[in-house]
């Protein structure tokens, strides 16, 4: 069998690679797109994202296998990262990551009744710090699920937790009044079927609420296979605007709200973007957090208007067509 690969990629020996079909349409014709590294923590490999010949969909091809992937989510990944002591800064950090889970709620709570008898069901939660804003807040009902093993944070065990795959989990049927999955579908190895998943455990009118980085943005124009949004190879599939709705269509979800931002600040992927491309790979916190906070005080005018400027990221908020 001839390589899967369209280009000369050099990787590890040990990295075991398998073809997959398109996502979308399932269609096996397809073009190179481009060239994906793990410029955020540095690790070796390049990995292959090519575009459907049939409905456009770009998606990692060959991706590395399932069982080799977690290698990639040790304490260096960004979401699962402990450290919390950063001198003078601390408390300008912990206010910018509080500030990510505010921001997760009011696009929430403007489509959720959120009290006491809401039940959240947060996929790809990490340390699980959105549900238990959540819960102190409102005094919401939480679950989460997550593959990564070993999780731990202040009150964690609050939060109802499901290690492993989503769609192998045995959650309870029409229970949830909401799933949510922040930067999870592009991550996940068979998006069809945790979205099918998802609308097993809704409740009737229910809604799934779901961030994902937008591959016709702005700065993927502006960074190209440097974008953040790739993020090789972690990230299976790059959404575009119209991938991301025909996804969620074909699953038997009505589109009901999109909006062309996230509560994930784009300013992240700006800052990223150009150190990737200027500095090279391995973001280190330690070097860069002093300028990354004067690069978004600098651009603070701009950031005002980032809803409006297509800049990053996109969300839908969808409710379960009955069958």
């Amino acid at each position: 069998m001839n390589s899967p690969f369209l280009k000369d990629f050099k990787n590890p020996e040990r990295y075991q690679f398998e073809v997959i079909n398109c996502y979308s349409c399932n269609s096996d014709k397809y073009s190179f797109f481009l060239k994906g590294e793990e410029d955020l923590t540095g690790k070796e490999g390049e990995f292959q994202y090519v575009k459907c010949d049939n409905c456009e969909m770009v998606y990692q091809n060959p991706r590395i296998s399932l069982d080799q992937i977690k290698e990639f989510y040790d304490g260096e990944y960004i979401a699962h990262r402990k450290k919390k002591n950063w001198g003078v800064l601390t408390p300008l950090y912990e206010w910018t990551m509080n500030k990510h889970d505010r921001d997760k709620e009011k696009i929430v709570a403007k489509h959720i009744e959120l009290n006491n008898q809401t039940e959240v069901l947060d996929v790809g939660c990490a340390v699980g710090t959105f549900l238990l804003h959540l819960n102190k807040k409102y005094d919401v009902k939480i679950s989460g699920v997550d593959f990564k093993e070993g999780l731990e944070y202040p009150d964690f065990d609050k939060i109802e937790f499901y290690e492993g795959l989503f769609y192998e989990q045995e959650i309870e049927e029409n229970r949830y009044d909401a799933v949510t999955m922040w930067h999870f579908l592009e991550h996940c190895y068979d998006p069809n079927k945790s979205i099918q998943k998802a609308k097993k455990v809704l409740k009737k009118g229910g809604k799934i609420i779901i961030e994902v980085p937008r591959l016709d943005s702005l700065t993927y124009r502006l960074f190209g296979r440097k974008w953040p949004g790739v993020q090789a190879p972690q990230h299976t599939v790059l959404y575009d605007k119209k991938a991301f709705i025909t996804m969620m269509k074909k699953n038997g979800f009505k589109v009901t709200t999109y909006l062309p931002y996230g509560a994930f600040p784009a300013y992240f992927y700006i800052f990223s973007g150009f150190y990737f491309r200027i500095l090279g790979k391995k973001l280190n916190l330690n070097r860069i957090i002093f300028p990354y906070f004067l690069g978004q005080l600098i651009l603070t005018p701009i950031l005002w208007f980032q809803k409006y400027l297509n800049l990053s990221m996109q969300t839908v908020v969808c409710e379960k067509i009955e069958n």
